[in-house]
């Protein structure tokens, strides 16, 4: 009775658990259209939606129907499942299930700003971004006022709000390709190691699809913690080459994650 955790009116103690050998060989069978093979993979992979969505139990949502969009995005997960790729099964399944239970959370929040606010935090962030890229370094709060045309205290109030209200579910960052960095996925947790070894595996195997340069770029910038300039410098190509040089890499790592 100790395992034993009933959620959605499944008890998982009574789930299946596959071996490597029985998940591939179901796996095989989904590929070809086996509806049952699907269902037996489903139920031994609710563990799994599980412990992702324990971590998402003190956000004051209902575990049940937490649970339910995680079992969606573990259906997305085995539809776009390549077997071809040299990636485990639940690798692969774990950001997409995250991401979708992300999802929802983002898009039911009861948390609300004016548009107002968010339009100047966002011009406000997006001179901030462009100031770092001509000159390498952030700007203070007096330059992105003065360019806005506020007091520097409107700046900062309708910064702080953004950070308050969209909490860690929104938008970070969007870029020109409508890429989506949510706050959440910046945040490092060093206290869950089956997190770290899933992104340090999936990250891994995502650099290894980038040429040459690509990696030595995405090298200095993020492990070394170089900027572009420095990086520019020390390749001996200009810093819009390094810029664009790094986009194709981050498209292609987000790409292939």
């Amino acid at each position: 009775m100790i395992n034993k955790v009933v959620i959605c009116g499944v008890d998982t103690s009574k789930l299946p658990i596959l071996n490597e050998q029985q998940a591939e060989e179901l796996m095989k069978k989904i590929k070809q259209g086996d509806k049952k093979a699907k269902e037996q993979f489903i139920n031994s992979n609710l563990r799994l939606v599980l412990s992702i969505v324990k971590r998402f139990r003190n956000r004051g949502e209902n575990l049940d129907d937490v649970f339910q969009i995680g079992c969606v995005g573990l259906i997305k997960a085995i539809d776009n499942f390549d077997m071809e790729q040299n990636v485990k099964f639940s690798t692969y399944a774990v950001p997409m299930i995250i991401g979708e239970i992300k999802r929802h959370l983002r898009d039911n929040s009861v948390l609300r700003i004016s548009r107002t606010l968010k339009d100047l935090a966002y011009k406000a962030i997006s001179i901030k971004e462009s100031y770092v890229f001509k000159n390498g370094e952030e700007p203070n709060l007096e330059y992105i006022a003065k360019e806005l045309g506020v007091e520097k205290e409107d700046v900062v109030f309708a910064l702080d709000s953004m950070q308050e209200i969209i909490s860690i579910y929104d938008n970070a960052y969007n870029d020109s390709e409508n890429d989506n960095f949510f706050v959440i996925d910046q945040i490092k947790d060093t206290n869950n190691l089956e997190d770290k070894c899933t992104n340090n595996i999936v990250l891994q195997n995502a650099i290894k699809k980038l040429t040459p340069r690509e990696k030595l770029i995405v090298e200095k910038r993020f492990f070394q913690g170089k900027t572009q300039i420095e990086v520019a410098d020390e390749i001996g190509i200009s810093q819009a080459q390094i810029s664009r040089l790094e986009r194709n890499a981050l498209k292609r790592i987000r790409k292939y994650v």
